[in-house]
């Protein structure tokens, strides 16, 4: 799914963007409540539905089903009301607070195909800094796995995407990256099941550490370096 391999560690980043569901929090018990009320009330089969939606907006889940009399946007916005009153659960992924409080600021940002009013509320909940730059669903037309955020995202930071270390977790997300022309690190901290990629694979962030150098690049490192 993904392309040859590419350095993460011990080199230096002008940023780093992160994916934020499954990424830096773990919204999928909330998340798939909400999603497993509107298959069900549309007759879709759970099983199979759910793990297409994950990682994508949920305007355009609705509109890839092409189902027979319903509004994506009308839909799209019900649902984001119903995450909105549902964040029971939503937990940072473990060492994240500490990760991405040590970076400083106007090195980092979140690209989420969350609605912005959803992200800020989700990010709350998990106790996870608000960025300067955050890229949401609102700011763009063409979703993940298009690369529109991360080149949004990195250009909101003042950087090239290329020299950018993306944070992701499911395949649109390693893709929008990757189209981006980014460098990508694979979150599997939420994972059941294993994620073909040939990218550099992380269980959590309590096994690595950023080093900031002089004029202000990053460098991700790994525990012991």
């Amino acid at each position: 799914m993904s392309s040859s391999p590419r350095p993460v560690f011990d080199r230096s980043f002008a940023a780093f963007l992160f994916d934020m569901d499954g990424t830096i929090i773990n919204s999928i018990p909330a998340t798939e409540r909400v999603w497993t009320r509107w298959a069900l009330k549309h007759g879709l089969d759970v099983a199979t539905f759910l793990p297409t939606m994950h990682g994508v907006r949920g305007i355009d889940t609705i509109t890839r089903l092409g189902l027979p009399g319903v509004d994506p946007v009308t839909e799209a916005k019900e649902v984001e009301m119903a995450e909105l009153e549902d964040v029971d659960g939503i937990v940072p992924i473990d060492g994240a607070i500490a990760f991405l409080s040590a970076l400083p600021a106007g090195r980092w940002g979140i690209v989420t195909s969350a609605p912005v009013a959803l992200a800020h509320r989700r990010l709350a909940a998990a106790g996870i800094p608000l960025p300067a730059v955050i890229v949401t669903a609102d700011d763009i037309t063409k979703g993940k796995p298009a690369p529109d955020g991360y080149i949004l995202g990195a250009g909101k930071l003042g950087v090239d995407p290329a020299d950018c270390l993306v944070f992701e977790d499911v395949p649109a997300g390693i893709l929008a990256g990757e189209g981006a022309g980014a460098h990508v690190a694979v979150m599997t901290a939420t994972h059941h099941h294993p994620i073909e990629t040939s990218h550099p694979r992380l269980k959590s962030y309590e096994g690595v550490t950023t080093r900031v150098n002089a004029d202000g690049t990053l460098v991700l490192l790994q525990s012991g370096d």
